[in-house]
């Protein structure tokens, strides 16, 4: 990533192919997995591809149509009401994902195993949705919906995803049956946690918050043994009231140990916290 990231940096237009080509790729993932594992097995995971399959199996609808359908009047009320601040790359997104639907229709079903097809038809969209996201783009549809709504009535953005696409997985439970519904929040959930992934990776990172009496031979300690910057950070004792700075230094789970270790060794009585870093840019670490 840091090779690509310098690239873009020293030829900006190469930037702005990688993300259409993010967003293609992304859209063609989400469209392929819709027909080999969710629409086969009646997996209605929210958002406008949850409407077409429930409207497939009522009406017989095509459900590239459906989409088209929905999600390109969606975009142009998006525009219309929240500005243009979609972007091409997202009507990109908006149309080519219903192609790849279409043109993809008449591949078998992976699996006829619903749960199966819950959990990686959530792999998928998850995969497809974050690496769109890391086009800066999306696939339009609902989230758009849920943007006008947010704008209009102060609910939360959240608030009008969950309810949206609480709406159309109630709905597939009424259609299909309860079992189908709860395949569908268990593919809804699969979607989040995959797009998390993909966003900010699979590494982890620690950061460790330590208060100790020996802050000098610690500090030299982070920065010679381990190799890692250290932030000393003012703060005061809240019984004594006495000044006592915290070290802050963030390491990879491999160094996490070493770390451990060398704060045990120099100072016993050390109040150490650690803390889950998600994602960590900067020197020493991913470029942004």
């Amino acid at each position: 990533m840091n090779i690509l990231s310098n690239l873009t940096q020293t030829y900006p237009k190469m930037r702005i192919a990688i993300d259409y080509l993010f967003v293609l790729i992304g859209a063609g993932i989400i469209g392929l997995v819709f027909n080999v594992f969710l629409l086969p097995n009646q997996v209605a995971s929210g958002g406008v591809s949850g409407i077409s399959t429930i409207l497939k199996t009522v009406l017989g609808w095509e459900p590239a149509y459906v989409q088209w359908a929905f999600n390109i009047p969606l975009f142009i009320a998006g525009v219309v009401f929240l500005g243009k601040n979609f972007g091409v790359k997202t009507l990109v997104g908006t149309i080519f994902l219903p192609f790849i639907v279409f043109f993809t229709k008449n591949l078998e079903p992976w699996t006829n195993d619903a749960l199966l097809g819950a959990l990686f038809g959530g792999i998928g969209v998850g995969l497809g949705l974050g690496i769109v996201f890391r086009g800066r783009a999306s696939t339009g549809g609902t989230d758009l919906a849920a943007q006008i709504i947010n704008k209009y009535t102060g609910f939360t953005l959240g608030r009008c995803v969950v309810m949206i696409d609480g709406l159309i997985v109630l709905t597939a439970a009424i259609v299909f049956d309860i079992e189908k519904g709860l395949y569908a929040l268990i593919a809804l959930y699969v979607t989040s946690k995959t797009i998390d992934l993909v966003q900010v990776g699979f590494g982890r990172s620690k950061m460790a918050m330590i208060i100790t009496s020996k802050q000098d031979e610690v500090r030299a300690g982070i920065l010679n043994k381990i190799d890692r910057g250290v932030t000393k950070l003012s703060a005061y004792g809240g019984f004594t009231d006495h000044e006592r700075p915290v070290l802050m230094c963030v390491v990879d789970q491999t160094e996490f140990t070493k770390l451990k270790q060398l704060v045990k060794t120099l100072d016993p009585s050390a109040f150490v916290v650690v803390m889950d870093a998600a994602e960590v840019l900067g020197e020493g670490f991913k470029r942004a």
